[in-house]
């Protein structure tokens, strides 16, 4: 008897779970009754369900039109209000639909495209479903630094209107935050756009592209959706300290694709590779030994970096410094070390044809040549 009774208070406390939803809940029932003040849901509980008629008000109105016999989902708004009526709403209902779709949209990371309705200061207002969300200005992937109120909301008007693509960073039901970001969802889209693309791609082959970000490593192109970088060693055969050196934000380039990595999903791009390879052509012209005229093109923790007459860059370590040397002083300088395969090209000062050191024998160097 005693297994028995205890069965049988089981049994009558989960049916009083049952008959006492709570805030939040969301239940299936049929309407019953349809009068002026809203609807009666029957949820196969001890009371029925009231749904007042200004919740018919927020829905969509091809939404509204309601039939007695009709079997909806709504959910708890008020377990017991001041009349002692269960009261539901089949708009939140509705809206727990477009929460739970936000949620697997965040889960997949996917990105869906929507259209801004509004704006304010923080960022834009995006329709999604029955609810509204928000972008975060932050996670505007081009809206640009250092702008003032009016610029920033001059900005944020010309997006309103536009379907642009968002992926979902945070959602929270119980505080009504639904947010977005463009940024990730651009960052992500450049991303698969690449996935795509490296398999189009080939080693060797030519692209054209616009140059859309300058790092102190190199530089970004797009070449059609996805960015390659050019480090900053394939910009010119010259040597580069800045990439801002040889190209600007906006440019249109050409550049050879001469890697292609799968695994890490990346394009690299060279512009030098197009130009004449000046250490090629400096084979059997240059030897060791040979005296030829350069101008000083930098000076660098290294040495001095001298540009030869129609041949590649070489580097001069005087055992002082620098000295009086500067750049744009044309030197008549001795090759110590060629190297070619390696782009290695040391030198030895002979003689400062424009400036103040001349050398003794100076008039005994063959210009171009050995020394007699």
């Amino acid at each position: 008897m005693t297994e028995i009774h205890e069965n049988l208070e089981a049994l009558l406390s989960q049916a009083e779970r049952v008959a006492e939803p709570q805030r939040g809940d969301l239940l299936r029932g049929l309407v019953i009754s349809i009068d002026e003040k809203g609807l009666i849901i029957d949820l196969g509980l001890k009371r029925d369900g009231v749904i007042p008629g200004e919740d018919l008000e927020n829905l969509p109105p091809e939404e509204a039109n309601i039939q007695v016999g009709v079997e909806i989902a709504v959910m708890v708004v008020d377990p017991v209000d001041r009349d002692g009526n269960l009261v539901v709403s089949i708009a939140q209902a509705r809206e727990s639909e477009d929460w739970l779709e936000a949620h697997r949209l965040m889960a997949k990371d996917e990105i869906i495209e929507a259209v801004p309705s509004g704006f304010n200061r923080g960022g834009l207002i995006v329709p999604f479903g029955r609810l509204r969300g928000f972008v975060p200005a932050s996670h505007l992937s081009e809206l640009p630094r250092g702008l003032d109120e009016d610029g920033r909301s001059n900005y944020l008007h010309k997006m309103v209107g536009q379907r642009l693509p968002f992926k979902v960073i945070e959602v929270d039901p119980r505080r009504r935050r639904l947010v977005f970001s463009e940024r990730k969802a651009i960052r992500q889209w450049r991303q698969d756009r690449k996935s795509q693309m490296i398999q189009q791609l080939s080693e060797g082959e030519i692209r054209k592209g616009v140059v859309t970000s300058l790092r102190e490593f190199g530089a970004f192109v797009d070449i059609g959706g996805a960015d390659g970088l050019i480090h900053i060693s394939e910009l010119s055969w010259k040597r580069v300290e800045d990439p801002a050196e040889i190209l600007t934000i906006g440019q249109e380039v050409e550049a050879q694709v001469i890697l292609l990595d799968y695994q890490a999903n990346r394009i690299g791009l060279s512009l030098k590779r197009l130009q004449p390879n000046p250490w090629e052509r400096a084979i059997g012209r240059l030897e060791i030994g040979q005296v030829i005229e350069g101008n000083i093109s930098r000076l660098a923790a290294a040495g001095i970096y001298i540009q030869l007459d129609d041949g590649p860059e070489g580097l001069l370590r005087p055992p002082d410094g620098p000295g009086s040397l500067t750049p744009g002083m044309k030197v008549q300088v001795r090759v110590s070390t060629f190297e070619p395969a390696r782009e290695r090209l040391d030198l030895e000062l002979v003689d400062i044809i424009h400036g103040t050191l001349q050398s003794e024998n100076s008039d005994d160097l063959d210009k171009g040549g050995e020394t007699q």
